[in-house]
């Protein structure tokens, strides 16, 4: 057995699991595992205040968790590892975490076409 190399896989792991071992972080990537998400979305589907969420977005960020991309003055972000997109999957499927966190984007909440925020 190679020690070297299992201590650097635990600790690629321990840093994977600190990062979404925060409940606000968590709820971030539970938005982005049903797909890419602007920053303004976010705030408004999380109630976290520009700051805070900005904040969760660098440590996801640089953890290597997700990635960003530009349109204009618009930042997007999405899920941007394997790992935390299997283990997004693994919560899914235990608590169904995506599906209803998909639900509350896709169905309005008023006659206005608004979209409702997640619980």
């Amino acid at each position: 057995m190679d020690t070297g190399n299992l201590q650097a896989k635990a600790r690629e792991a321990g840093t994977l699991l600190k990062a979404m071992g925060n409940e606000r972080r968590l709820l971030i990537l539970c938005h982005l595992a049903a797909g890419e998400k602007s920053v303004g979305d976010l705030e408004i589907a999380i109630d976290l205040s520009q700051s805070a969420l900005s904040q969760h977005l660098a440590r996801l960020r640089r953890d290597g968790l997700v990635t960003t991309r530009r349109q204009k003055q618009t930042i997007f972000y999405s899920i941007d590892s394997t790992a935390a997109a299997m283990v997004m999957k693994a919560l899914e499927d235990h608590w169904s975490f995506r599906r209803e966190q998909a639900s509350c984007f896709t169905q309005p909440s008023d006659e206005t076409g608004t979209v409702s925020a997640c619980p």
